[in-house]
């Protein structure tokens, strides 16, 4: 069932991914060749608790962690762990808290220093095609147009989207109806309406889009071992349209 939300839950919400996003920005800033993964995550988690807030990935369904951290062929989920990033990676971070009874929830993928054109590519592509998918989240339409215009911005270019893993809807539960794929037929799906409060979130594989799950039941990497990209915003559908919640300028 999709939960229409009031403009109070609405400010609740844009608060809470606020936070989310002034987070991923400190963390963009701390992202550097001989940082690891795991101290990005601490960092995500000191920061959490200095906004009076609680990490919304530590312990939901078992995962150990605040922060997702996915390096180069890592799609979603990866573990942070104590390897230092390289020059040329390019590492996901999808990260959400929980704050005054409210979810937020954003994802950017970053690069590690100078990395390489397709990377860079690749990383602008997925970007592009998260904008072209919440333009389309407007009153009257329908939810798989979000998705069809991810999927024909990101296979124009060549790349695939990725299949096992969606975008949700999102408020007083982290994941809510309606699932948002990033492929399909447009003009299909619910009605979108003013209240809605969505996560959309393309992942992007350079090659294929088949993916598999390491032995922690958590890492997903793509099957071909090629580059993916995430990145994700939170957005309320109002009457005039798409509004982005997870911006830190709130703009």
């Amino acid at each position: 069932m999709v939960i229409l939300k009031s403009p109070k839950e609405i400010e609740k919400i844009t608060a809470s991914n606020r936070i989310v996003a002034k987070i991923l920005k400190t963390l963009e800033s701390e992202v550097a060749r001989g940082v690891t993964t795991m101290q990005l995550n601490d960092l995500s988690e000191r920061l959490t608790g200095e906004n009076q807030a609680v990490p919304a990935f530590k312990g939901y369904r078992g995962y150990p962690f605040s922060l997702c951290t996915s390096v180069n062929h890592v799609v979603v989920h990866g573990f942070p762990n104590d390897t230092p990033l390289e020059e040329g990676d390019i590492v996901s971070l999808d990260f959400g808290i929980l704050h005054d009874g409210y979810y937020g929830d954003a994802a950017i993928t970053v690069a590690v220093g100078k990395i390489s054109a397709p990377a860079m590519k690749l990383m602008q592509v997925t970007r592009e095609s998260l904008y072209k998918g919440i333009e389309k989240a407007v009153p009257d339409g329908r939810l798989s147009d979000i998705s069809h215009a991810v999927q024909t911005h990101v296979e124009a270019h060549g790349y695939s989207v990725v299949r096992k893993f969606v975008g949700h809807g999102i408020g007083s539960k982290l994941h809510e109806d309606p699932q948002i794929p990033n492929f399909g037929k447009a003009g299909t799906g619910v009605r979108l309406k003013p209240g809605m409060t969505l996560a959309i979130e393309p992942m992007v594989n350079e090659k294929g889009y088949e993916v598999r799950i390491l032995e922690d039941g958590w890492t997903a990497v793509t099957e071909d071992g090629a580059l993916s990209a995430h990145f994700e915003h939170t957005i309320a559908i109002t009457e005039k349209g798409p509004v982005i919640l997870s911006r830190s300028d709130g703009s």
